[in-house]
């Protein structure tokens, strides 16, 4: 008997102490998305980020590394491209059919009060969930499949992955679609994903053949 009063104290303490923690992060976090989105708002941004967060915007990256792939390493690019299309899948699977489902959180441009002070700069709010961020996922996914595999290639520059993710990132959150908390989270989810499966090809496959030099980067 007074262990099962000691287990349902604890969890009613543990209850109350997972809901101030929560009600504490969700004030941070719509104060925070509140200067991002309204505060911090000037022409420029407005201009940029709404077609910069588009995926259809980076298809000219998308196509160079295509290029770039097959040119420096012939038969074993394919792999490695299956490998990128495998990252985002599973990324984007994971986001949007598993994490959003189970959290159901409301994007800010939908909160019953924030929606009145949100600058929506996009053409509407989306109705799926808004934690986590499937772009933040998505991109934190590819950049850090990318940096891990290029790694021996792209040296420093492969940072520059990352400011992409990042950029798009802060865009989400710019148009008023995404919490920072959303962002965050899912960037940090991508990274494990894009680690994952940039280990195991890593370990598999690989792009390098022993025998041959590996192709020169400007």
């Amino acid at each position: 008997m007074r262990l099962y009063l000691y287990r349902m104290a604890t969890a009613i303490l543990l209850n109350g102490f997972w809901e101030q923690a929560w009600q504490w992060l969700d004030k941070w976090d719509s104060f925070l998305f509140l200067k991002i989105n309204h505060s911090w708002g000037n022409g420029f941004f407005d201009a940029v980020f709404p077609w910069y967060r588009d995926q259809n915007t980076w298809i000219p990256l998308y196509l160079f590394l295509l290029v770039f792939s097959l040119i420096n390493f012939g038969w074993k690019a394919w792999p490695w491209i299956l490998f990128i299309v495998i990252t985002a899948a599973l990324a984007d699977q994971i986001s949007s059919n598993f994490i959003k489902n189970f959290f159901n959180r409301n994007r800010p441009c939908r909160d019953l009060l924030l929606q009145f002070y949100t600058h929506l700069r996009v053409g509407r709010c989306p109705t799926s969930g808004s934690f986590t961020s499937s772009h933040a996922v998505n991109h934190f996914a590819v950049a850090t499949f990318l940096w891990l595999t290029l790694k021996p290639y792209v040296k420093k520059w492969g940072y520059l992955f990352f400011f992409w993710a990042v950029t798009i990132c802060y865009g989400q959150v710019y148009v008023g679609v995404h919490y920072p908390l959303d962002v965050i989270a899912g960037g940090l989810l991508g990274c494990l994903i894009g680690w994952g499966t940039a280990s195991f090809f890593n370990h598999r496959l690989g792009l390098q053949d022993n025998e041959t030099p590996a192709p020169q980067t400007a």
